[in-house]
């Protein structure tokens, strides 16, 4: 948004090339590697330089779980009018719920979310085109400076791209090569779609909408529809359930695995519950400190650019050499 609404789409759209690009050379070398988790995966990727990857992974994923929370407190608040930590604990059970049941409870509330996820994206589009159409068509059409897209762009993808491998434990579903070059290109797109989706609503009211800490609170409040507002917000929780999930869900991942080779069996159950649940805690108390808008304004972008050292360059560069020295058979 600080680069206007032109510019804004242009930061979307180069983030989302990223993120296929990446995604895509991610899950083919995954494949190749037989990595299923992002410890093997940075292994044969960097050697003993693995570590790096996972210090930074740990420090963002105590950050995400940090803004993850407040974002749930600040949505308990805005609609139930709970005391925040409510709505932050609520989200704490509901993530050590689903992550004590491993691969499964994670698949299947990663596919009924999504479900329910877009659904209510499209309506809320639609209610907000029809609502304040003339006043985005206005703020899109008009000329404000775009400086900062690209680099906006690249910080946005380089923070969120790695997701590409906090999902590798559930890429045991993809049969073949051409599987993992699709899901990889798709991942772009389908991630982008509610996102550009939300920026064109928002640019009905910028540039004041840039400085709201819940900005979807502000349009809901604006279209006046007391059910769709609650609706709307469950999605974002939901939203923030199911990716706070997957980030400790690939922690529990590699700590399933590095038992199972130590102890020549399963983690247990209670052991995924124990980790997950330090986690969250140790996070909720970095996010009552610092307060959700100064977490993500000073700790995304300093994490981005170690993101962009550690996984996307080694990726496009050593990865990409991988799989050519490989000799993976053509796609078909």
């Amino acid at each position: 948004m600080p680069s206007g609404p032109q510019g804004g789409l242009l930061g979307i759209v180069l983030a989302m090339v990223i993120w296929s690009v990446v995604c895509a050379t991610t899950f083919c070398l995954a494949r190749a590697t037989a990595s299923s988790d992002y410890r093997t995966f940075f292994k044969n990727l960097l050697g003993p330089f693995w570590v790096i990857f996972e210090a930074a992974y740990v420090l963002f994923m105590i950050l995400i779980l940090a803004v993850f929370g407040a974002a749930a407190g600040a949505i308990g608040a805005a609609v139930l009018g709970w005391p925040p930590l409510v709505g932050t604990l609520c989200l704490i059970g509901c993530i050590v719920l689903v992550s004590a049941y491993g691969n499964v409870g994670v698949e299947r509330l990663f596919k009924w979310v999504s479900f329910f996820l877009y659904g209510v994206y499209a309506i809320f589009v639609a209610l907000s085109l029809s609502a304040f159409g003339g006043r985005i068509l206005a703020n899109l059409t008009t000329p404000v400076p775009t400086e900062g897209w690209f680099v906006g762009g690249m910080t946005y993808a380089s923070y969120n791209v790695v997701g590409a491998v906090i999902i590798l434990p559930v890429l045991r579903h993809l049969r073949n090569n051409k599987d993992a070059l699709i899901a990889g290109v798709l991942a772009g797109p389908l991630a982008m779609i509610p996102a550009l989706a939300f920026f064109v609503c928002m640019v009905a009211f910028y540039p004041q909408i840039a400085g709201e800490a819940l900005p979807s609170d502000f349009l809901l409040r604006r279209l006046n529809f007391p059910l769709f507002h609650v609706l709307f917000q469950l999605m974002i929780f939901l939203a923030l359930l199911e990716s706070s999930t997957g980030f400790v869900h690939a922690i529990n991942e590699r700590v399933a695995l590095a038992y199972a080779a130590r102890r020549g069996r399963m983690l247990p159950r209670a052991a995924r519950v124990v980790v997950t649940g330090t986690l969250l805690i140790g996070s909720i108390f970095l996010a009552s400190h610092f307060g959700l808008v100064t977490l993500i304004a000073r700790g995304y972008r300093a994490l981005a650019y170690t993101f962009l050292a550690v996984f996307v360059l080694p990726v496009m560069t050593i990865g990409l050499w991988q799989l050519w020295r490989t000799r993976i058979p053509r796609v078909a």
